[in-house]
């Protein structure tokens, strides 16, 4: 009887355990139907192993203490500089109002309100482009901050490293922050020490401590994947591209990555310049409010620009409201390259839809992802996107690594941000939406590029593919709303 009782009791607690994460599974926000779906079958198929998969993996924690300190810090940042007056005019974005809606959502976002008398330059390639910052920094006579997902101790990486060192030396105050996770060989390697030594402020971005107490203290795999160069205020790089080679060692079979950075000059800068000062106070705790309330300079002939950034302790689904709202606004054109394409139910549709009614889509993705399992899912959607029309390419000459979306050869959005769900809802992104028929028709070119290296995918390949192949891709696709 004893051995009974205690097998029952056993059995109850299993019962009450599985049916507290079932609630919690049910009633816990910001959850689309098809994951709470997912989690419920998950819990209920593997009792003991899904559960402790949703502890690690089901819900979007970075740790209360961290939100209340971020929360805090932009509390207390100062309005956009009221600096901004003195150069009312010049600042004046000038937006059509076929488009001003696209800015009002971004605004939504981070407060930030598109700004005129921005320039730009588009970076010819990787290696170009940290030339570019090298020359910059070089040129640096108050401040140089960086905030890089991946910084890699190889050879562009220490190029960095040494112009960050140069600059120092001569008394520019040197910030450099890092992904704990994402740059964790830089970071314990002996340029982090060296760096240190220069004078060079160094911090570690959502730093992991241990990863046995961390699912107590928030999820491992909350990243902070933004890409930030800002100096003297008035100068920031945005794009996809990592502080790393083309040839990227650390997962060289799939090289080169290919990446797209470009070069602003403007008040933009200053946006980017408050997005790095809350990561930078949050992670460090020096206090940049001072800096950020700097004049703001701009351009007599510069164009509208906006920064976005997103994550997860900003508003729920912001990066992919950005993204539809894009897509439902093209009537002639839209081009965008991703590497990673899991979407959710409600942007396959806007992608679709703008193949549908009669926009030219375009869709770049790599022929080979590093990443099995999001390749294996994007395909899934193959299907239905060519159904709807949308031309699918697949880039053959490296890892295509850059996010761009080109909208009716005027609008551009470039930046950090993936079309996944990591991206959507995990990730720390910052991008940048700006409106010039010239520099999206540049950028329009590179993904003309991209194309002409690309394989076309059609229709019939795809329904020729064999059942094994839609069975794993389908069934990897099924796991998108879990993760």
């Amino acid at each position: 009887m004893e051995i009974i009782s205690y097998g029952a009791a056993m059995v109850l607690l299993h019962f009450l355990i599985q049916t507290a994460f079932i609630v919690r599974v049910l009633i816990r926000p910001h959850r689309q139907p098809a994951s709470r779906l997912a989690w419920v079958v998950v819990i209920l198929a593997l009792p003991v192993f899904g559960i402790l998969v949703y502890i690690l993996f089901g819900e979007i924690n970075i740790g209360r203490q961290r939100i209340a300190k971020l929360r805090n810090i932009v509390e207390c940042m100062p309005d956009f500089p009221d600096a901004i007056q003195k150069h009312q005019e010049n600042l004046k974005a000038n937006i059509p109002i076929e488009y001003q809606h696209l800015f009002r959502v971004a605004e939504s976002i981070n407060h930030f309100n598109p700004v005129g008398g921005n320039t730009a330059r588009l970076m010819a390639d990787s290696n170009t482009a940290i030339d570019s910052m090298v020359a910059d920094i070089d040129a640096a006579e108050h401040h140089v901050h960086l905030l890089f997902y991946i910084w890699l101790p190889d050879g562009n990486g220490c190029k960095i490293v040494e112009a960050l060192k140069r600059a120092a030396g001569r008394g520019v105050i040197c910030r450099a922050m890092a992904d704990d996770l994402g740059s964790r060989t830089m970071i314990h390697s002996v340029h982090w020490q060296a760096m240190k030594d220069a004078g060079i402020r160094l911090a570690e971005a959502l730093p992991i401590g241990s990863p046995l107490l961390r699912p107590f203290t928030g999820r491992i795999d909350l990243r902070n994947h933004r890409k930030i160069v800002v100096i003297d205020h008035n100068i920031t790089y945005c794009g996809s591209q990592n502080c790393a080679d083309p040839e990227f060692l650390v997962k060289a079979k799939y090289a080169p990555w290919v990446d797209i950075l470009l070069r602003f000059e403007g008040p933009v800068a200053t946006q980017n310049q408050f997005l790095f000062a809350s990561d930078w106070m949050l992670n460090s705790g020096e206090n940049l409010n001072e800096l950020l309330q700097q004049p703001v300079s701009a351009s007599n002939s510069g164009f509208p620009a906006q920064v976005i950034g997103t994550g997860p302790t900003a508003r729920y689904s912001a990066m992919p409201e950005m993204f539809e709202s894009l897509m439902y606004t093209a009537k002639h054109q839209l081009i965008i390259s991703t590497p990673y394409y899991v979407p959710d139910e409600s942007m396959q549709n806007a992608l679709c839809s703008a193949a549908y009614r009669g926009v030219n889509t375009t869709i770049i993705f790599p022929a080979r992802n590093d990443s099995w399992m999001v390749g294996a899912a994007s395909r899934s959607y193959y299907a239905e996107l060519l159904a709807a029309g949308v031309k699918i390419y697949e880039y053959e000459s490296g890892l295509l690594h850059s996010k761009t979306l080109t909208l009716d050869g005027e609008i551009t959005l470039i930046g950090s941000a993936n079309m996944d769900r990591r991206s959507f809802e995990l990730n720390y992104e910052n991008n940048i939406l700006l409106y010039d028929s010239t520099l999206t028709a540049e950028i329009r070119q590179r993904q003309m590029e991209y194309i002409l290296q690309s394989t076309f995918i059609k229709q019939d390949a795809v329904t020729k593919w064999s059942m094994l192949s839609t069975l794993k891709n389908n069934a990897i696709a099924m796991l998108g709303p879990l993760f």
